[in-house]
C-alpha cells in the first residue's frame, strides 16, 4: 500500500463524512449551510481529480519485457511466451500468461482482468472468444502458478507495439482515483513489449 493509496482512503472517509453532514443540515432545515458544505466538498473534489489527471498527463509511458511480473497485491501475471503466425485473415498472437501467488497463507484471485494488444497508432485488438480458455480470476492457492492462453488476431497491416493488462469495468476502481496508479483517470497503460 502506498502513500496515495492512504491519501485516498482518508479522503473517501472523509467524504463520506462531509455528505452525512451536509445531509444533516438540509433535513434539519439549514439548507444554505448544507449547500456550502456540499460547494467546499465540491472544489476538493475537484482540485483531487486534477492532480490525478495532472500526474497521468506527466508521467512517462512505462515498457516492461517479456516475462516481468505485473502484481496486484499478491496475484501476479506476466506473458511467458508468445507466438506469431501470418494467415490470409490477418496475423495471429498466441499468447501464453503466466499466472501465479505470492500469498503464503491464502488462495487469491485477480477480478475484472482484460489483456489487449495495442498498435502504434493506439488502437486496440482484444482477445478472441475462447470458452475452453482458462480464466483469469481462476483461484490460486498459497505460491501456486498456473498457465492461460489467449489468441488475438490483427489485421497484417498493425504493427503491434505490444500487450496491455488491465482492470476492466467495475475493477478499474478504487485505481482510476488514486494518483499515480497505473490504472487512474488518463494514465497511460504500462506496455508489454513482444519483441
Amino acid at each position: 500500500m502506498t502513500l496515495f493509496d492512504l491519501l485516498f482512503i482518508v479522503l473517501f472517509l472523509a467524504g463520506v463524512i462531509v455528505l452525512c453532514l451536509a445531509a444533516s443540515m438540509a433535513l434539519r432545515g439549514r439548507r444554505p449551510r448544507a449547500r456550502a458544505i456540499l460547494r467546499g466538498a465540491g472544489i476538493c473534489a475537484g482540485l483531487y481529480l486534477a492532480v490525478i489527471v495532472a500526474v497521468s498527463l506527466l508521467t512517462p509511458q512505462r515498457f516492461i519485457k517479456l516475462g516481468d511480473d505485473q502484481c496486484a497485491d499478491d496475484w501476479c501475471i506476466a506473458i511467458s511466451t508468445r507466438g506469431r503466425n501470418v494467415t490470409p485473415e490477418g496475423t495471429r498472437f498466441e499468447v501464453t500468461f503466466r499466472l501465479s501467488s505470492r500469498a503464503r497463507r491464502v488462495a487469491q484471485r485477480e477480478r475484472f482482468v482484460a489483456v489487449s494488444l495495442r498498435d502504434s497508432h493506439g488502437a486496440r485488438y482484444d482477445p478472441e472468444v475462447d470458452p475452453h480458455a482458462i480464466p483469469f480470476d481462476t483461484l490460486l492457492e498459497p505460491l501456486q502458478a498456473i498457465t492461460a492462453s489467449r489468441r488475438f488476431l490483427v489485421p497484417q497491416t498493425a504493427e503491434i507495439v505490444g500487450l496491455v493488462v488491465e482492470r476492466a469495468g467495475v475493477g478499474s476502481f478504487p485505481g482510476c482515483c488514486i494518483i499515480g496508479d497505473e490504472g487512474s483517470l488518463l494514465h497511460k497503460p504500462t506496455i508489454v513489449r513482444l519483441d
